[in-house]
């Protein structure tokens, strides 16, 4: 009798794991990837766009990315601060960052921490 209803658990417990993750999924396809609830995460544009104005530039590998929203959050960080020019490129999961000063590249990396995602190197391509 003990088996029966330890077993009967076991499969009700798995049940219930499994309408949960149904749901979830339905949910991301309805609403969008991240939890967007369907909305867009408007882009933030740096003040100043001229690109010869940021002499040092890192390619910076993440993972953690699955939509635009999510590429356009990291630009975002980015963008919003004084001295950076960000853009990402999500089907090689890059971004490219722009500063105006020298910035080590585990501030970066923490940038991208703090919103949830994981970088995984930072490359320097340049230094005008």
């Amino acid at each position: 009798m003990k088996e029966v209803v330890s077993t009967a658990v076991i499969c009700l417990v798995l049940l219930v794991i499994v309408v949960v993750a149904v749901r979830s999924y339905l949910k991301k396809l309805k609403s969008g990837c991240c939890g967007a609830g369907g909305d867009v995460v408007k882009p933030v544009r740096p003040a100043d766009r001229d690109l010869s104005h940021y002499p040092y530039v890192n390619r910076v590998e993440i993972q953690g990315m699955h939509c635009q929203n999510c590429a356009r959050r990291i630009e975002n960080a980015f963008n919003a601060q004084g001295g950076f020019y960000a853009k990402v490129d999500l089907g090689k999961h890059t971004a490219l960052v722009r500063s105006k000063e020298d910035v080590p590249g585990e501030t970066l990396k923490q940038v991208i921490r703090g919103l949830g995602y994981s970088p995984v190197a930072v490359e320097p391509l340049r230094k005008d």
